[in-house]
């Protein structure tokens, strides 16, 4: 099993969030990186650099316009201020399906759903980056190999079709997905993370040709807040092939198995091929947001889990932030993965 990194992915270093009124450091730290791999290193895995594939993938999920955003708007904003440390949003556009404006204020309220993803002048590289980084995961998949993690990073579950929120710039589970469908996979995307994965699921909500299911704290406790619901189970040619498993504030590890008992019995019946998790490793009880309560041999158990269905697992990393046992975590789930 290896793992694929690369090195421009630790160029993202914001520094703003918002929270409870304050201003704070953003916990996507690039720190996450080193413990990430330490943990990847103690499972085994053999660090592989990422390739580049370019924009095409990218934009098979995500719109020009939207990239175009993400690539040039430090730049365009930084002309307009020139005091400019991130670019972060001040407004926020509450529908989406309203005029497009072309101006910098214009756009950043309008591809934000929060104010947790600031944009610096290396923040494009990390981001294309990360997505490549799934890619090079997906790469693997398809040239024969039963398993594969990529250390994406920034993450991406919480990233729409043209909006970035909850530290998510691009869906980088959601690329890979889609890059392994159009090249003859069935894919199910498994969120594992302990938010809801909004993003995806709004990215997939109406397609039948893309399992998306996610395990996350009840959404009327926690971020993402307005999504994750079990009622939202798809729609149109989707309804049926979304299913969220929310779960209450704290749930520990036999708990959380149960109803990941659910979501791999639902992976069987698709008839998937292939299995894309969306590898948060935030549902851990020391995990700085104290959303659940999994305990590091849990992680394993989780791992042998979705071992148990016999498919290829592309595992990309979203969640999970600085606490001592971050690497631990790591190493016991791919652990657990490679068990079968």
């Amino acid at each position: 099993m290896k793992v694929f990194f690369d090195e421009r992915q630790r160029l993202h270093d914001p520094r703003f969030r918002l929270q409870d009124g304050k201003v704070v450091l953003n916990p996507d730290r690039p720190d996450r990186v080193a413990e990430l791999l330490r943990g990847a290193r103690a499972a085994g895995l053999t660090p592989e650099p990422s390739t580049d594939h370019g924009m095409a993938p990218l934009a098979a999920l995500h719109t020009p316009r939207y990239l175009s955003f993400l690539r040039t708007i430090y730049d365009r904003r930084l002309a307009e201020v020139p005091d400019l440390a991130e670019v972060v949003p001040g407004r926020i556009v509450p529908e989406r399906a309203r005029v497009y404006g072309w101006q910098t204020e214009a756009q950043i309220g309008y591809h934000n759903t929060d104010t947790s993803c600031p944009i610096s002048a290396k923040s494009w590289d990390a981001i294309y980056w990360s997505a490549q980084t799934a890619l090079s995961g997906a790469d693997e998949i398809l040239s024969g190999a039963r398993r594969a993690y990529a250390l994406s990073r920034p993450s991406g579950h919480h990233a729409y079709r043209e909006v970035a929120g909850g530290f998510c710039f691009l869906n980088n589970s959601g690329i890979a997905a889609e890059y392994l469908r159009a090249r003859g996979h069935r894919p199910a995307i498994l969120d594992i993370d302990v938010h809801h994965g909004n993003g995806t699921q709004g990215i997939f909500y109406e397609r039948d040709d893309v399992l998306t299911i996610s395990l996350h704290v009840d959404p009327e406790q926690f971020y993402p807040y307005y999504s994750g619901g079990a009622q939202e189970c798809g729609a149109a040619a989707g309804i049926g092939y979304n299913l969220n498993l929310p779960l209450a504030r704290g749930t520990d590890t036999e708990g959380y198995l149960a109803a990941l008992d659910r979501a791999l019995d639902q992976i069987a019946c698709f008839g998937a091929s292939v299995v894309v998790v969306a590898q948060g490793l935030d549902a851990h009880e020391d995990d700085p947001f104290h959303g659940l309560g999994v305990t590091t041999a849990g992680f394993a158990r989780i791992g042998r889990a979705i071992a148990g269905l016999g498919l290829p697992v592309l595992s990309v990393q979203e969640g999970g932030y600085m606490q001592p046992g971050l690497h631990a975590n790591l190493t016991s789930l791919l652990e657990g993965l490679q068990s079968a």
